[in-house]
């Protein structure tokens, strides 16, 4: 007789699947969108850069998201992200809230800006009708 084949043992099995999950492609590709994420995250904050003074009284809570005006250090005017000339900012800003005079408008200027300037924008915001106005300032550090 022969000598057996290599083979030879192995042909009455059968070659069956591993019902085990590999969990390495799924592991790469939560990485990968941890990354996407972490990387994308800060640059989803909206607004516009500006150098807000520092105020000690306490932020209040409200679920209806103000309408924030905010002029720059250069006097440029930006209704939420967009820039507005300041002859347009009332018709925009009406057309924005939808003509509701009772929309909370936030007023964002920069520190670096004379109280002058700043007060005519709130002035002409309020010459509209518009009764809910305020100033956005930076909360202060307790002890300064």
């Amino acid at each position: 007789m022969g000598m057996p084949s290599a083979g030879g043992s192995r042909r009455g099995r059968r070659f069956r699947p591993s019902a085990e999950i590999n969990v390495t492609p799924l592991v790469d590709v939560m990485l990968v969108l941890l990354i996407i994420f972490m990387v994308t995250a800060p640059m989803l904050t909206s607004g516009i850069n500006v150098d807000l003074p520092k105020s000690s009284a306490a932020p209040h809570n409200v679920d209806v998201k103000p309408v924030n005006v905010s002029v720059k250090e250069d006097g440029t005017i930006y209704l939420d992200d967009h820039t507005v000339a300041e002859q347009d900012l009332v018709a925009q800003l009406r057309e924005r809230v939808h003509d509701d005079q009772q929309q909370r408008i936030h007023v964002r200027g920069d520190l670096r800006l004379s109280y002058g300037q700043v007060a005519r924008i709130m002035a002409m915001i309020a010459g509209a009708g518009f009764k809910r106005i305020a100033l956005d300032t930076r909360e202060q550090p307790a002890g300064q």
